[in-house]
Order: C-alpha cells, then structure tokens, then sequence
C-alpha cells in the first residue's frame, strides 16, 4: 500500500493523542500530509483509498509515480513529472464531467485507462473477432421486467439461513478465527469479532505490531492500530466517514440479516448472472447515506454468496467484494465461516473456528479504541 509524506515531530505529537479537538471532523490529507495541492479537503482514509483507485486504473504502483521507495520524502517531493500529470488529469476529469454530463460523475481516470498507463487509440482486431470477454454489470443494475419480487428473494435467504424466527433470537455473537492478508509475506493473524444486533460491530486482527481495530458503535465508526491506513501512517485512530463509515454500518447490520430489508432501500431485482458456475439472483439497494449495495444470492440454496458495496469519491466509485462460503449453523442460523474482501488496496481472507451466540458484550467494545503509541 502506499506509504504517506513524512510529517513533522509537532504534527506527530498532536496526533499521538487522538483526535480530541474536533473529534467529530476526519483528518484531511491535506493537514495531515506534506505537499497536497488537490484533493487535500478528503479524509486521510479515503485520500489512500484514492491513490488505490489511480493504481488501480493506470496499472501502476507506488513507485511509478512517487520514485524508489526509500523514504516517505519520496512521497512529499514535487519533482515528479508523473505528480504533475495526475494534478492535471484530475482537473481534466473534472472539467470534462462538468462540461459535458451536468456535472454528475460519468467519467473516471478507469474509463479511458482501463488498467494501463496509457489509453488505447486504436481498436485491436484480435480482441474484435475472439469470443466475447465476461460481460462485467453496471455499477448500478437495471430493474429485470420479468424477475421475481424483491420481497420474495429476501424471504428466500431468511429462511435459508434459519427463518424469521429464529434470526431474530440471535441478538449478539462473539467470534475467533484467523485473518490472511495478500502479498507472498503475507502470514496468517488471529482475529476476533464482536457484534450485537441491530447493528453494532467491532473486528480486532492481532499482528506483532500491534492491533488493528475496525469498530463501530451504531452511530460512529473508527479504525485504530499500525495498519489503518498504511505501514508507517503513524495515526493512532482515524474517525470514519462518508463511504468509510457508510461500509463498516452495512457490515454491522448485515451481520443479523433479520432486518435485512430495513437495512437498504430502494431495491430492485437485475437479471440473473453467475459467479463460480452457480447462478445468482441480483438483488441492489441503496443506504440511508446514499451507498450502493449490490448483493447476489445463489439460486438453489438461497444463501448469500457475494457483496459488493460501492462509495462514492471525488475521482470515482470505489468497490469493495465480500464473498461469502463455507455456512455452518450457529444456533440455528447459518452464518459463513469463509469470506474474502477485496478492495482498491489489497484483498484479506477470514476463516472463523468458533463463534458463540448470544452472550453478553460490553457497550465499551464498540466505542472509539483508544489512542495507542
């Protein structure tokens, strides 16, 4: 992931204890950072999400930008041609939405990238005439003429997982498993879950440089620990917002499914599609923040197999897939043991060993982690 501009001794020193005076305002790259002539209004969080999304576009890694990785001055350092490019190209981008589509977002650097670092003029006749490529779905999916009610899709999955009854007995759960990152020196962590229902969550990945927590109290939501938001990010705890906090409350109430319906609105059913060879019923709704949220459910058995939620930025939507296996019953309602998340900046893997239903949590387990060091 890409590491941060070096900051001052003073900044650090504010920041060792949290942030207390606006406690409520996310940190901005651009307080936060050295050298961050656009896109410094964004929170820190989404400011990295957002170098994962023009990574993500172009085909490039840090280095190809910021230079040899061999110190966070690097990164602050404004005699990089490539720096210069991106400053433009994101006015470009800008300027090309507001001129030409009313100023909604249609155009993104992925659009004409489309992975590689420079966009393709000419139409490859090889890829003409070979069979059709994986049709991928829009972003936001077309309402099926003839499909079946949302109504009846979400009932499906209630009552494959356990039954209204039942699902609404499990009002809390305290889980363990292990966490695998992505990259070859990736090693598996321990990891631990707390939720209670309707919709508050914390997740504690245990690493030898500390621990990362993810929570979320019902209202608010913080990360706090060495990985938050980058190695050698010396935040110590990061106030969630926007498509942040909006991702960690749909994890939260999606974890007892019983008010699934409440959960999103404005639902509506796309056609059919497929993941692995199984066919899936497409299922999209909207949060009260304005998230997309797109959820496909296996046509046989009901259960959920995949999420993919969206957040919107000030350069594009940034998606986040969970895909979800491996359902054991947990009393009464079957949860999956098995998901992978992939997002813009790397991919993580949860493998649960033992989860305990409705025991007693503390509300202290889902307020802000302390600052830490």
């Amino acid at each position: 992931m890409l590491r941060a501009a070096a900051i001052s001794v003073s900044l650090w020193s504010a920041l060792a204890f949290g942030q207390t005076a606006q406690d409520q305002k996310p940190l901005t790259a651009g307080k936060f950072f050295k050298n961050v002539k656009v896109l410094g209004d964004l929170p820190v969080n989404e400011f990295m999400t957002t170098m994962g999304f023009f990574s993500a576009s172009l085909g490039y890694s840090c280095e190809n930008c910021h230079g040899e990785d061999v110190g966070w001055e690097n990164y602050a350092a404004e005699d990089k041609e490539k720096k210069q490019t991106a400053r433009r190209m994101i006015a470009m981008v800008a300027g090309i939405n507001k001129a030409y589509f009313g100023g909604k977002q249609t155009v993104t650097c992925y659009s004409c990238h489309r992975g590689g670092n420079h966009p393709k003029m000419t139409p490859n006749l090889a890829l003409l005439y070979s069979p059709p490529e994986e049709i991928e779905l829009d972003d936001v999916i077309e309402k099926a003429a003839n499909g079946p009610s949302v109504d009846q899709v979400l009932d499906k999955y209630i009552q494959a997982i356990g039954g209204a009854q039942k699902l609404a007995s499990l009002t809390s759960f305290i889980a363990k498993g292990t966490s695998l990152g992505y990259g070859l020196d990736a090693e598996k962590r321990p990891v631990e879950i707390f939720a209670k229902a309707p919709g508050q969550r914390t997740m504690i990945v245990h690493s030898p440089g500390g621990e990362d927590t993810t929570s979320y109290d019902g209202r608010s939501g913080w990360m706090a620990g060495p990985q938050i938001a980058g190695p050698g990010i010396p935040v110590p705890v990061l106030a969630l917002s926007g498509g942040d906090l909006e991702g960690v409350k749909l994890d939260a109430e999606l974890s007892f499914p019983a008010r699934i319906k409440q959960t999103l609105g404005q639902w509506r059913v796309g056609r059919p599609s497929e993941i692995d060879d199984n066919e899936v019923q497409v299922v999209q709704g909207v949060s009260s923040g304005g998230a997309l949220a797109t959820l496909y459910f296996d046509q046989k058995t009901g259960l959920l197999l995949r999420l993919m939620r969206y957040t919107t930025s000030t350069v594009g939507r940034f998606p986040t897939q969970v895909d979800f296996s491996d359902y054991r019953d947990v009393a009464g309602v079957k949860m999956p043991f098995r998901w992978t998340v992939t997002w813009l900046d790397g991919r993580q893997k949860f493998e649960l060993t033992e989860v305990q239903a409705n025991v007693p949590i503390d509300s202290a387990k889902f307020a802000k982690p302390p600052a830490k060091p």
